[in-house]
C-alpha cells in the first residue's frame, strides 16, 4: 500500500483574501522545480490575476452528473487517482457535492486522493469548521452549512493562513477584483462589513496560532525535547470533558462547544445520554430520534459516545465524569413549560450541587432568545 499523501490548507477568513492565487503560486513554483503536478478541481470566479496563475498546469477534465434534469459538473476524483500526480491542486475544500456523486463531500474526495499517496493543495475560510459553527452564525447572522469536522483540519501536514487586513479586502471589492460589481455591493452591505471581517480575521488567527501550537507540541514529543512540567501538565490527557446529550435542540451546539474545549486543553471529551438499561428504545420515538441524531453528530466529530445506565440522569453523569476525572460537564439550558420546566430545573440544579468539584457550562442558544451561563 502507498504512503498517504499531505494535507496542505490554505486558510482564510472571508473569500478574495488570496487563497486559491497563493496555492497556485506555490504549484507553479513546484512546476518548475520539476515536480508532477495537476489542477484537481479550480473555481475561477472570473479573478483574471488568479486564472493566469493556471497557465502551464495540466488540469483533469471535471466529470458531469445528471441530477432532477440538470448537468453538473464536480471534481473527477477517480480520474485524479487514476493520474497520480505527485501532487493535486483542490480548491474549496468545503463543497457540497451534487446528489449522485460518489461522495457527500469535497473533502472526503480529497481523503480518497490522500489515502493512494498523492499530496494535495487545498483552500477554505475559518467559517467552515464545525467546532466554530455557532460562533460563526452569531458574528454574520449566516448559517454555514457546508461545514468540515475539525479532526480533519487537525489531520493536515499544514495549514497556512493567507492574511489580508478588512480595509484592504474592501478595496478589493470596491475595485471589482473579488466579484462583478453588482455583487461587490450587495456584499459591502451585508456579510463583509468591516465589523464581521475583523472578527472573522481575528477568528482566523486564533486558530491558525492554535495549530501551530499543537505541531510544535507533536514535534517536541517526536524529538525528544524535554519540557517544563507545567507545558507536560498541559499536554497529558488526565482530564476530560463530559458533553450531556438529549433531544434538546441546542445540543448540536452544545457538543461543538464541548469539543472545541477539550481539544483547546487536550482532554478526552464523551458525550453521554442516559437511559434506563442502557437503551433507547423505550423512549418516545421522537426523542429517542434527536438523541440518536445527536450522538451520531457527535461520532462524526470524533467525540467518544456512551449511553449510561441510570434512572437518575444527574448523579449518573456526575458518577461517570469523575470516573473519568472529568473537570468540565456541558449541559444544554432546559427550559420548557409547566411541569417540564420544574423538571428541567430541578436537573441542572441537582447536578449543579453534586458536581461542586467540577466546572458546569450550562449553555443555551442565542437564536431562541436565550442566554449563555
Amino acid at each position: 500500500m502507498s504512503k498517504a499523501g499531505r494535507l496542505k490548507i490554505y486558510l482564510g477568513y472571508a473569500a478574495g483574501v488570496g487563497k486559491t492565487y497563493q496555492m497556485l503560486e506555490e504549484a507553479q513554483g513546484l512546476r518548475a522545480k520539476g515536480v508532477d503536478v495537476v489542477i484537481g478541481y479550480f473555481e475561477p470566479h472570473g479573478r483574471k490575476d488568479t486564472i493566469a496563475k493556471t497557465e502551464g498546469i495540466e488540469t483533469v477534465p471535471r466529470k458531469r452528473v445528471e441530477y432532477r434534469g440538470s448537468t453538473f459538473e464536480e471534481m473527477d476524483t477517480e480520474a485524479i487517482i487514476a493520474r497520480h500526480p505527485q501532487i493535486a491542486v483542490v480548491d474549496e475544500f468545503p463543497h457540497t457535492n451534487v446528489p449522485g456523486s460518489p461522495r457527500l463531500k469535497r473533502w472526503e474526495d480529497v481523503l480518497a486522493i490522500l489515502e493512494n499517496g498523492i499530496d494535495v493543495l487545498t483552500t477554505m475560510n475559518v467559517q467552515h469548521l464545525e467546532s466554530l459553527n455557532d460562533q460563526m452564525e452569531q458574528i454574520t447572522g449566516v448559517k454555514v452549512r457546508e461545514t468540515i469536522p475539525d479532526w480533519v483540519i487537525k489531520a493536515a501536514a499544514e495549514v497556512v493562513m493567507v492574511d489580508l487586513t478588512p480595509r484592504a479586502l474592501m478595496h478589493r471589492l470596491e475595485r471589482g477584483v473579488v466579484y462583478p460589481p453588482e455583487k461587490a455591493k450587495r456584499a459591502l452591505e451585508n456579510f463583509f462589513k468591516e465589523s464581521t471581517l475583523v472578527a472573522l480575521r481575528e477568528m482566523a488567527m486564533r486558530q491558525t496560532a492554535h495549530e501551530i501550537e499543537e505541531r510544535l507540541e507533536s514535534d517536541s514529543e517526536m524529538l525528544g525535547v524535554s519540557e517544563t512540567q507545567p507545558a507536560r501538565r498541559a499536554r497529558k490527557r488526565d482530564d476530560a470533558v463530559v458533553i450531556y446529550i438529549s433531544d434538546d435542540p441546542s445540543t448540536a451546539m452544545l457538543i461543538r462547544r464541548g469539543k472545541r474545549v477539550a481539544d483547546i486543553v487536550h482532554a478526552d471529551c464523551f458525550a453521554v445520554a442516559v437511559a434506563e438499561n442502557s437503551d433507547l428504545r423505550a423512549l418516545a420515538p421522537a426523542k429517542r430520534e434527536a438523541i440518536e441524531r445527536h450522538l451520531n453528530f457527535a461520532r462524526n466529530l470524533h467525540v467518544e459516545t456512551r449511553v449510561l445506565n441510570g434512572s437518575e440522569p444527574a448523579q449518573t453523569i456526575v458518577d461517570f465524569a469523575r470516573l473519568h476525572n472529568a473537570r468540565q460537564i456541558f449541559l444544554p439550558r432546559m427550559v420548557g413549560k409547566g411541569i417540564d420546566r420544574v423538571r428541567g430545573k430541578s436537573f441542572v440544579n441537582q447536578l449543579v450541587g453534586m458536581a461542586d468539584d467540577m466546572e458546569v457550562t450550562i449553555v443555551a442558544d442565542r437564536r431562541q432568545g436565550r442566554a449563555t451561563s
